[in-house]
């Protein structure tokens, strides 16, 4: 199942940019164009020049709205930078900044979702702590991803990205199936055919005793055949389900 995890954290896809902007009049560009040369802040990619740029904006800016709605989204794509850079706890902080620009934004409570997530299982220092510390912080970040995906469907009830995350991380990682069942069932509503989120609520099924809708999930993964390797889990996992079943 880990590997289900790491494919939900890679399949997201960045929301076009152009969406974060608001409309301007070509005064108004002109000025801005003029602050872009002044400031030596064009068209940043790299961390250190997105860091720059977030400075730069940060310290003079002409329009205040439209200044917050460039760092937003500048402090988006350097999340996703560290992201991608496998360095969650930066991404984190990034996304935490982006979200205090967009509050109502889904995405970003989905990438902080996932960083959280990450970093629940990755914080290095972790396993020196012989205290009872690590469980503490490791609990704190899988709740802090939790939080975050909750947000997300608040934002947008249909985002089944978020809908996946959050059955995974319910049944996978906070030991609660019982808690990820309406979110898999609708994921499964708009993810009709995603053997992948049928296997997550087939086991929450099973872990809540329903064994009747578990088993239908694994046939209908047979039925749907999506390859050798998935077939001969849904079978074994069919079998097991059974077995359950009929001892009590």
């Amino acid at each position: 199942m880990k590997k289900i995890v790491k494919g939900l954290i890679f399949a997201s896809s960045l929301a076009a940019v152009a969406m974060f902007f608001p409309s301007c009049g070509q005064s108004y560009n002109t000025i801005k164009k003029m602050q872009r040369l002044e400031e030596g802040v064009e068209n940043p990619t790299k961390i250190d020049e997105l860091r720059d740029a977030i400075a730069k904006y940060d310290k003079r800016a002409i329009d205040l709205a439209t200044t917050q709605a460039q760092e937003g989204v500048w402090w988006k794509i350097l999340g996703t930078r560290y992201l991608d850079e496998q360095e969650y706890g930066k991404a984190y902080e990034c996304f935490q900044q982006a979200v205090e620009i967009y509050p109502n934004n889904a995405n970003l409570y989905f990438y902080l979702a996932v960083c959280a997530g990450y970093i629940s299982h990755t914080k290095e220092d972790w396993n020196a702590m012989a205290d009872g510390t690590a469980a503490v912080v490791k609990q704190r970040y899988l709740r802090a991803s939790e939080t975050a995906y909750l947000r997300a469907i608040a934002i947008n009830p249909n985002y089944y990205r978020a809908l996946y995350g959050l059955g995974v991380l319910y049944v996978f990682e906070l030991n609660e199936s019982e808690k990820a069942i309406p979110y898999l069932e609708q994921y499964m509503n708009v993810q009709i055919k995603d053997t992948d989120g049928m296997f997550v609520l087939a086991r929450a099924y099973y872990e809540n005793m329903e064994f009747d809708k578990a088993v239908a999930l694994y046939d209908r993964i047979i039925e749907i055949n999506p390859n050798a390797e998935k077939v001969a889990q849904a079978e074994a996992n069919k079998k097991k389900v059974l077995d359950a079943q009929y001892s009590n």
